[in-house]
């Protein structure tokens, strides 16, 4: 085992779960600083329409980066598994099948993209003053979606088994080779907002690189010989509908945002500018939940494999806690901290702006006592393999999505739509709370867990 692998498999499971969630929080906020400081320079050097362009463009951008994520992370569940259960061979195997299967998607996601864009852009009714700059941002970042893709591929692999300080670790390198880019390719070349874009891609780029350098040299275990390429029906549908299904999960939720953003589009690009600082606002806020449930997926992944179950059901349990303890000091810091956070963000003075960002992070973070725990259960879930329960969960959230958007919206205004996804969350947390606890795998080992405490 490598230094920075952790051992899912035995010790405290309190202490494994933080000591691996720990990378995954800090990548998780260089991840975030990728669209976090393009959105800091392009406020501060090309003004509030830029600004409001890459808003705009947001919610296609997510919905291609949770596209790659979900496949990427729902294929490393396959591997963690398999890793678990100690089957070598199996997991060279799934490792095979999971660049094959990354490669065929990257082509699809590419030849999908250049043909949806603008007509996407202007069925959100984009304002004509930013609907180039919205156009030129995310034109760049769907033709080489090949290199999100990678990176997610290449670190899904080691953190199925147990590795998230290397793919943080790359990741930071190339944050850092983003902001440089960022001020070059923007105030010394004078590229504007595709200048952003294009720094997003080499920096993404760069880790994708570095992750697979570290694999070759320093986990060959890892590495599938050529018999391992072999078809293996049984193989590739496991990882297609894992990886599909927590794709699918990603990309309805960002399907929901996407509708949102018409009603958004419609108050102008001010609006459109304040509600964006309050989206990236919400992103760094939620990013230990959303460590705690990533660290959380890739445990259970390997304890199942490992049939643990007893682990698992505590597991829940203390990604829970340490989730509605984070909630409850959001709810008090953003109240408090929201302007002063949402001018630094954006480098704006117009009070609209600052207002519309203001309200959304103040109205939604209450609601962090039930997003935390529904992530885990979430999360949980599908690393048991039950893939159609928390699908069903991201459909609940992409029609109240839809219904608030054109029928609820109309007539409250901004304020329906900051508290469309709240409401949602509620409904979504009730049914997996229910899936969950009634699980059979998860039934079966609540007696052991009771067993082992008096061990």
């Amino acid at each position: 085992m490598a230094r920075t692998q952790i051992d899912l498999l035995k010790g405290s499971i309190l202490k494994v779960m933080i000591a691996f969630a720990i990378p995954f929080l800090v990548s998780n906020i260089f991840q975030q600083l990728y669209n976090t400081v393009d959105t800091i320079i392009v406020g501060y050097n090309l003004g509030d329409a830029s600004l409001a362009a890459i808003g705009a463009s947001g919610p296609l951008y997510n919905l291609l980066v949770g596209l790659a994520l979900g496949i990427g992370s729902g294929m490393s569940i396959v591997l963690g598994r398999n890793y678990g259960a100690g089957d070598q061979e199996r997991l060279k195997s799934s490792v095979a099948a999971t660049l094959i299967i990354g490669t065929i998607v990257t082509i699809a996601l590419m030849i999908l993209s250049r043909l949806t864009i603008m007509p996407l852009l202007r069925l959100l009714e984009t304002p004509l003053e930013i609907m180039d700059e919205a156009y030129s941002y995310i034109a760049v970042i769907t033709s080489f979606v090949g290199v999100m893709m990678a990176f997610n591929v290449f670190s899904g692999i080691l953190r199925s088994i147990g590795d998230s300080v290397m793919p943080l670790i790359f990741l930071a390198i190339s944050a850092l080779a983003n902001i440089g880019l960022d001020l070059l390719f923007i105030k010394s070349f004078k590229m504007g907002i595709r200048g952003a874009a294009i720094a997003t891609i080499i920096a993404q780029g760069l880790s994708a690189v570095l992750c697979l350098i570290y694999i070759f040299k320093k986990c060959p275990f890892l590495i599938p010989a050529k018999k391992h390429f072999a078809f293996d029906k049984e193989l590739y549908a496991d990882l297609v509908s894992q990886g599909v299904s927590m794709g699918l999960m990603n990309s309805l939720v960002n399907l929901g945002s996407l509708v949102m953003q018409y009603a958004i589009n419609t108050l102008g690009y001010l609006a459109i500018a304040g509600y964006l600082a309050g989206k990236k606002l919400f992103f760094f806020t939620v990013m230990p939940l959303v460590a705690m449930c990533s660290s959380l997926s890739a445990f259970v992944a390997q304890n199942k494999g490992a049939d643990q179950g007893f682990r698992i059901r505590k597991a829940v349990k203390y990604a829970n806690l340490i989730s509605i303890t984070w909630a409850a000091f959001v709810i008090v810091f953003a109240h408090y901290a929201a302007p002063v956070l949402v001018r630094l963000l954006t480098g704006s003075e117009d009070m609209t702006v600052i207002t519309y960002g203001v309200r959304f992070i103040r109205l939604v973070t209450p609601f962090y006592l039930v997003l935390g725990p529904l992530f885990n259960l979430r999360y949980a879930l599908q690393s048991l393999g039950r893939k159609v329960i928390p699908l069903v969960s991201s459909i609940i959230e992409l029609i109240g999505k839809v219904i608030f958007t054109f029928w609820i919206f109309p007539f409250t205004g901004y304020p329906g739509i900051i508290l469309c996804e709240p409401a949602i969350w509620c409904i979504m947390f009730v049914q997996l709370f229910f899936a969950f606890y009634s699980d059979p795998y998860v039934k079966a080992h609540r007696h052991e867990q009771q067993y082992t405490r008096t061990m």
